[in-house]
């Protein structure tokens, strides 16, 4: 089993396996390694590209919820980039069993995105965490260049406008997401 992410199609509305790698320079170095992962013989390989992670407190959620306030009387929580962008995610619960569905059945050399079809805004999952940590829902946007400067590469990996379904998985392994959404984890969480 190997992991790379989502991240290494880049900007996408439709990614599947099939679309072509266009990685930032943080996963950049995943793209040849899960190649020759898959092109292995004698061993039985998977590699896994999980979307955005989320669950239990962990996660990139952290990231948005610990992001800069704006300074004024009603401060605003700010958006990684404008919030435009969408993110393809997935349930750490629902990967963990993606994983283990393909340990236990995937042919040599499969590929699956670790997606489970939910692929909000990032404004829509800044203003879920802003309302969970007491900002009321309030966002403010945040130059790109700004967003890059503050995060560096891991900025132009969320600056990313992605949106992946998962269904190779769903289809091929009988992988079948059942954890909460997104926002139903943001609700539950104590940031």
């Amino acid at each position: 089993m190997h992991t790379t992410a989502v991240w290494v199609h880049g900007n996408g509305m439709a990614i599947t396996e099939s679309t072509a790698m266009n990685a930032p320079r943080l996963t950049a170095w995943r793209v040849p390694l899960a190649r020759l992962v898959r092109s292995t013989r004698g061993v039985r390989t998977s590699v896994i590209a999980p979307a955005v992670v989320y669950g239990h407190g962990g996660g990139l959620l952290n990231v948005v919820a610990k992001g800069p306030r704006t300074t004024e009387n009603t401060p605003a929580l700010v958006m990684v980039g404008t919030g435009d962008q969408h993110w393809s995610t997935v349930h750490v619960d629902d990967l963990a069993e993606l994983y283990v569905l393909a340990l236990e059945t995937a042919p040599a050399g499969s590929y699956f995105l670790g997606a489970g079809g939910e692929n909000p805004t990032v404004r829509k999952i800044t203003e879920a965490v802003s309302c969970s940590i007491g900002l009321g829902g309030r966002v403010e946007a945040e130059p790109v260049a700004k967003t890059r400067d503050r995060l560096g590469p891991l900025g132009e990996a969320l600056l990313l406008d992605q949106q992946a379904s998962g269904d190779t998985a769903r289809r091929r392994l009988g992988w079948s997401p059942q954890g909460p959404s997104i926002f139903d984890d943001i609700a539950r969480t104590d940031f």
